[in-house]
């Protein structure tokens, strides 16, 4: 097959939606780029045409995924909307960014404690940063309000996050040792888009 003269956008997404299954499959480190070429039905030669590497790959899926996900939980924290109602709207979008991308958290996790100053250099740009000032700041408005026991706001924020990254940072052990398939993990984290807000808001209501 021959190069093309210039990039075409159709393949390229091809590429990007063949490399998002491979990834899913056999995570970052097992996936090879002739299993994303024979994914997207072209040639190795034609794959490195597009794309150098897989970390090159996996840095452009990242950055889409962060484009969608860190924009919209920005809006979530900045909304002028009940802290019940933003805590159920995070876990849902969240949940289903990483969903259509698993190993994101494990590649984030990895690339902070290769070279913290590097991550943030390129990833941590104006659009992909999260902002969560605001949301931390009507947790401590609510508690001294009364409306929700007493819980430091990053206590909360976190208890957030973790719950919604760790399964997917385990995923391997977790399905191992539950004995799930793909189907059953991606239905028990489906459920967890409304467990954890039942969880978390049964635990800080007053």
């Amino acid at each position: 097959m021959a190069r093309p003269s210039k990039k075409d956008s159709t393949t390229e997404e091809r590429i990007l939606d063949a490399a998002r299954r491979i990834f899913v499959r056999k995570g970052m480190y097992g996936a090879r780029m002739q299993d994303i070429a024979d994914e997207a039905g072209i040639n190795k030669a034609l794959l490195h045409y597009y794309f150098r590497n897989k970390d090159q790959l996996f840095e452009m899926i990242f950055r889409q995924a962060g484009e969608r996900l860190f924009p919209t939980i920005n809006r979530i924290f900045s909304a002028n909307m009940p802290l019940f109602d933003k805590i159920e709207m995070f876990c849902e979008e969240y949940i289903s960014v990483i969903l259509q991308n698993p190993h994101l958290p494990a590649f984030v996790l990895n690339e902070i404690n290769r070279d913290p100053a590097l991550f943030l250099e390129r990833f941590w740009t104006q659009g992909m940063q999260p902002h969560p000032h605001a949301f931390l700041a009507q947790v401590a408005e609510e508690v001294r309000n009364g409306t929700i026991r007493p819980i430091h706001p990053l206590h909360l924020l976190l208890n957030l996050l973790s719950m919604c990254m760790f399964p997917f940072i385990g995923r391997p052990v977790i399905q191992h040792n539950l004995g799930l398939n793909e189907e059953q993990f991606r239905t028990l984290m489906e459920q967890r888009k409304k467990e954890i807000p039942r969880f978390v808001i049964a635990a800080i209501r007053a």
